[in-house]
């Protein structure tokens, strides 16, 4: 599995979360858009970094991680953050649910 695959799944998921997943979906809808934005970007940067402590610390192989723990591997993780923003943000867009009194749905809070 590739590090923007796997990265990318990760930002699906969070961003899955926090439309659906009771109680922090409720906790982050209440959340101004800028403090939004960086719980998703530091749940991101959190994730690339666990990928890369597993690459690190030898665990990598045992998930099918492709990443390496050097310059390369530094290289690739940025990549593959860069590509867990987009699929964050368009996972967002595209599950949000609609707002209950049936208005279109507003510019997204975690957009950047």
């Amino acid at each position: 599995m590739t590090p923007e695959l796997l990265s990318s799944i990760a930002a699906a998921l969070i961003s899955l979360a926090a439309s659906y997943l009771p109680g922090f979906a409720e906790w982050f809808a209440g959340l101004e858009a800028r403090r939004k934005r960086l719980l998703m970007l530091g749940l991101l940067a959190a994730s690339a970094l666990t990928a890369y402590g597993l690459a690190c610390a030898g665990y990598g192989t045992l998930f099918g991680l492709a990443l390496t723990c050097d310059e390369a591997g530094l290289w690739t993780l940025a990549r593959a953050f860069v590509a867990a923003l987009a699929a964050n943000q368009s996972a967002y867009l595209i599950s949000r649910p609609a707002r209950k009194e049936g208005h279109a749905r507003e510019t997204s809070p975690h957009a950047g």
